[in-house]
């Protein structure tokens, strides 16, 4: 049987992903008149937005397979874990670091942007990658 919603909520979020991680975070900082402090605080308010969405997603999508068959297939799982290390982890850290350049100081260490970057791209694929499996199994 087929549940749209197993197909639609993977795909629109890839888009939103791609929209916000790969499209607008970089350019907002080619805008005129956009400082880096100043980029960085409308990045942590659209990340921060963002990372909310992608927790009420990630609910709809993954809670009705945990009710009728106690599991979560693999793909939809380290998915969580992903977002897991972004809420926990990277998005505090970054948080930190751009409220110091907001300041005007110099953050010590090394930024774990990278790592951010890196699992958003991975979370992408992941979820192109569910929404064509799902296409395919079912003969959309």
């Amino acid at each position: 049987m087929i549940n749209l919603s197993q197909l639609l909520i993977p795909l629109l979020w890839a888009g939103m992903t791609a929209g916000i991680s790969f499209i607008e975070a970089p350019l907002k900082f080619r805008a005129p008149g956009i400082t880096i402090p100043l980029g960085l605080g409308i990045g942590r308010l659209v990340f921060r937005a963002l990372n909310k969405v992608e927790w009420i997603f990630y609910s709809l999508w993954t809670v009705p397979w945990f009710i009728t068959q106690h599991t979560i297939p693999f793909i939809p799982l380290l998915i969580g874990m992903i977002l897991l290390l972004q809420t926990f982890w990277w998005l505090p850290h970054l948080d930190k670091r751009a409220s110091l350049i907001r300041q005007g100081q110099t953050p010590q260490g090394r930024s774990l942007h990278i790592y951010y970057a890196s699992a958003e791209v991975l979370k992408f694929f992941l979820l192109v990658a569910y929404g064509c499996i799902y296409t395919l199994n079912h003969k959309i």
